[in-house]
C-alpha cells in the first residue's frame, strides 16, 4: 500500500486539513431529494439515500427518496419495505401497512415483510391482526428474532390492562382503544370521531363509565352508539385467497336513534331483533304482501346457507342460498354468497361466472354500490388464483368504477407488480439474449456506441441474470459518458458473479473517472485478491494509487471541495465520520499528536484514515 508506506516514513504524525471532518463540514453539502438529479440516478442510489436520510431522522425525505426507487423499480420488495419503515416512524401506519402488504404481495419469503406488517397492525391497535402477521410469519420463518421481538412486544401490550377507567365497566369499554381505532376505519363513523366535543365526551366516559347515559342526551353520540349496536351487516371482506370468509348478509337499514340507557347499549344483537315489532302488512295488495314474504322466506334461507357453509357444508349451502334465490331473485347478495362458496371450493370460473351475475342483477334493481364493488373484488381474486392477471386487474378497476375501497387498491396495486412482473419472466429467453449480444459486440467493434447499447439492453431484458452482458453493457455505456449507468450494471453484473474479476477492473475503472478514489482503490484490490497477475487491476491499482498520493496537488480548490462533497454521500465514508472513536482521532492529529500516531498503529484505524484521505475528506501537508 503505497499510501501506507508513505506516511510510516514520517517522523511525526501528519497534520490534516479537513475540507470536512465532522467540526468542518464541506462547502457543497450532500445533495438532497430536491437537489439530486432523479434523470442520472438508479433505484438503488434512491434507496441509499433514502437509508442516510431516514437513519439522520429525515422521514419525509427518506420517504420521497424510497418513492422515487419505487417509481424507478416497482418490483424491488426491499423498497416497499424501507418505505414502510419510514412511514411508521413518521407516525403513518395507514402506509406503513399498504407498504407492507406489497412487499410480502412481491417477495413473500422475505421475512422483514412480516415484521414490517406486524408492526403496522401493531400500531394501529389491531392486536389480533398484528399476532396474525407475526405468527405467519413465523411459520415461514421460525427462527427469525425480529418476528418473535415483534410478537412478544404485541402480545404484552394487547395483555396489559387498560390504562384509567377506560377498562372499568361495559361502557368504558366500548370506546377502549382498540374500539376507536376499529371506529375510525367506517366512514359512517370517521366524521362523529373527528368531532372534538364527540372525543371529548368519550374520555368522559372512559374515565367514568357511569356518565354514558348523560352523554346520550346528545343526538350525536346517540347517533355513534346507534351505529355501533344497530349498524347495518356488512359482508366480512376477503383477505386471504384460501379461507374465504362466510358470504355476505344482504344489507339491511339501520333501526332510526332513540333515546337508550348505558343498559340498552350494551344489549346484544340478538336481544334487539326479539324487541323489533313485527312489519304491518295488512295496508298492502295481495301481490306486496307476497313479495314480502317472500324477501323475509329468502333472508331466513340465506342465513341457514350460511350456516352451513360455517360447517364446510358447500354443496348444502349452495342448495340453500338456490332456494333463497327462487324467492327472491332481485337480491345480488345471493349470488354473491354462492360465490364466495365456489371461492372457498377452489371453482374460480364457477366464481367469477356467478360475480358477473351478480354484478348484472345488482345493477338491474339498484343495488348499493359496495355491494356490486365486492363482487368485482371476488371476481378479480378467482383471476388471480387462475394467473389470469390482466383480467384480475380488470376486476379491481371495475370494482373500483362502482365503490372506492383502500383493500382492493392494494390488491390492484399487488396485481400489477405481479403482472410486471410476470411480464419480464415471459421475455427472458437465452438463445434471443445471445442474439442480442452478438449484434452488441458488433456495433461495439464499428464504434456504433448508441446502436451497442440498445442491442446490450434487449440482451439484458432477454438474460437478466447474464453478468458478461451486463459487463458489455457497462463498456458501452461508458463510450457515451454514462458512468453513473455504467456503474450500476456493472454493481449488478458483480452481484450476480462476484468473482468476475474482469468486472472489479471496469468498475474500479469508472470509479476512476468518477474521482471515487477511495472505490476505485477497494475495486482493484478485490480483482487482485481473486487474480494477483491481473493487468487490469494492477495497472489500475497503481495509478488511483498515484493519483491518491500526488494527484490532489493538481487539483483546483473547487475541484477538491466537489470531490470531498461527492464522498459524504457515501454512506461508509459518513459511518466512518460519524464514529465517536474516529472523530477522537481526528481530533488528535491537531491537538495530541503522539496519540493520534499511536491509534494509527491499529489496521482497522489506519484503513479508515486511508480511506478517508483516498476519498478527499482530509488531506496531508
Amino acid at each position: 500500500d503505497f499510501a501506507a508506506k508513505a506516511m510510516s516514513k514520517r517522523k511525526a504524525p501528519p497534520s490534516f486539513s479537513s475540507s470536512s471532518p465532522h467540526d468542518k463540514r464541506p462547502a457543497t453539502e450532500p445533495t438532497t431529494a430536491k437537489g439530486s438529479n432523479s434523470s442520472t440516478m438508479s433505484a438503488d442510489e434512491f434507496k441509499a439515500k433514502g437509508n442516510a436520510a431516514l437513519q439522520a431522522g429525515k422521514t419525509s425525505e427518506a420517504i420521497e427518496f424510497y418513492t422515487k426507487a419505487i417509481n424507478a423499480d416497482g418490483s424491488n420488495h426491499v423498497y416497499f419495505s424501507n418505505r414502510s419503515a419510514a412511514y411508521l416512524k413518521q407516525g403513518d401506519a395507514n402506509n406503513a401497512l399498504e407498504d407492507a402488504n406489497s412487499c410480502i404481495g412481491l417477495k413473500p419469503e422475505f421475512p422483514k415483510g412480516y415484521s414490517r406488517k406486524g408492526a403496522a397492525l401493531h400500531a394501529l391497535k389491531r392486536y389480533n391482526d398484528s399476532i396474525a402477521a407475526y405468527e405467519e410469519g413465523l411459520s415461514k420463518f421460525p427462527n427469525d428474532a425480529g418476528i418473535k421481538k415483534g410478537l412478544d412486544d404485541v402480545k404484552r401490550e394487547k395483555d396489559q390492562p387498560m390504562g384509567g377507567g377506560s377498562g372499568g365497566g361495559a361502557a368504558g369499554g366500548m370506546f377502549s382503544p382498540e374500539m376507536l381505532a376499529q371506529m375510525s376505519l367506517d366512514p359512517r363513523m370517521r366524521p362523529l370521531l373527528n368531532d372534538p366535543e364527540i372525543m371529548g365526551k368519550i374520555k368522559m366516559v372512559q374515565s367514568n363509565p357511569n356518565l354514558l347515559p348523560t352523554m346520550l342526551q346528545d343526538p350525536k353520540m346517540m347517533q355513534l352508539i346507534s351505529l355501533m349496536m344497530g349498524g347495518a351487516e356488512e359482508e366480512p371482506k376477503d383477505v386471504s385467497g384460501d379461507n374465504t370468509p362466510p358470504p355476505p348478509t344482504p344489507t339491511s337499514t339501520p333501526a332510526a336513534p332513540s333515546a337508550k340507557t348505558a343498559a340498552d347499549a350494551t344489549k346484544t344483537e340478538a336481544n334487539k331483533k326479539e324487541e323489533d315489532p313485527e312489519e304491518d302488512l295488512s295496508q298492502l295488495s295481495p301481490e306486496e304482501r307476497k313479495v314480502k314474504e317472500d324477501q323475509k322466506a329468502a333472508v331466513k334461507k340465506k342465513e341457514e346457507g350460511n350456516q352451513l357453509y360455517k360447517s364446510k357444508k358447500f354443496e348444502d349451502a349452495l342448495a340453500k342460498y338456490d332456494e333463497a334465490i327462487a324467492l327472491d331473485p332481485k337480491n345480488m347478495t345471493f349470488l354473491s354468497n354462492k360465490a364466495a362458496v365456489y371461492f372457498t371450493q377452489k371453482k374460480y370460473d364457477e366464481c367469477i361466472e356467478m360475480c358477473k351475475k351478480a354484478v348484472e342483477v345488482g345493477k338491474e334493481h339498484r343495488a348499493p354500490f359496495e355491494d356490486r364493488g365486492k363482487a368485482y373484488t371476488r371476481a378479480a381474486k378467482a383471476y388471480q388464483k387462475k394467473k389470469d392477471l390482466e383480467s384480475a386487474i380488470k376486476m379491481c378497476n371495475e370494482a373500483q368504477l362502482e365503490n372506492y375501497d383502500k383493500d382492493t387498491q392494494r390488491l390492484l396495486k399487488t396485481l400489477e407488480l405481479e403482472k410486471k412482473k410476470a411480464d419480464a419472466i415471459a421475455y427472458q429467453s437465452e438463445e434471443k439474449a445471445e442474439e442480442a449480444k452478438q449484434r452488441g459486440n458488433d456495433h461495439f467493434r464499428s464504434k456504433e456506441w448508441g446502436p451497442a447499447v440498445e442491442a446490450y439492453e434487449e440482451a439484458v431484458k432477454r438474460a437478466p441474470k447474464n453478468a458478461a452482458i451486463r459487463n458489455n453493457l457497462s463498456a458501452a455505456l461508458c463510450k457515451i459518458m454514462d458512468f453513473t449507468g455504467a456503474k450500476r450494471q456493472i454493481e449488478v453484473a458483480l452481484e450476480l458473479d462476484p468473482k468476475y474479476v474482469k468486472a472489479w477492473a471496469r468498475k474500479g475503472d469508472i470509479e476512476m473517472v468518477m474521482k471515487e478514489y477511495h472505490k476505485a482503490q477497494d475495486s482493484y484490490k478485490k480483482g487482485m485478491e481473486l487474480d494477483p497477475d491481473n493487468k487490469a487491476c494492477k495497472e489500475g491499482y497503481q495509478k488511483v494509487v498515484a493519483q491518491i498520493n500526488y494527484g490532489r496537488s493538481q487539483m483546483s480548490e473547487s475541484e477538491k471541495k466537489e470531490q470531498a462533497a461527492h464522498a459524504m454521500a457515501d454512506p461508509e465514508i459518513q459511518a466512518i465520520l460519524q464514529d465517536p472513536v474516529m472523530q477522537q482521532i481526528l481530533k488528535d492529529f491537531g491537538e495530541n499528536p503522539n496519540a493520534a500516531q499511536e491509534a494509527m498503529q491499529n489496521p482497522g484505524v489506519r484503513a479508515k484514515i486511508e480511506k478517508l484521505i483516498a476519498a478527499g475528506i482530509i488531506e496531508t501537508r
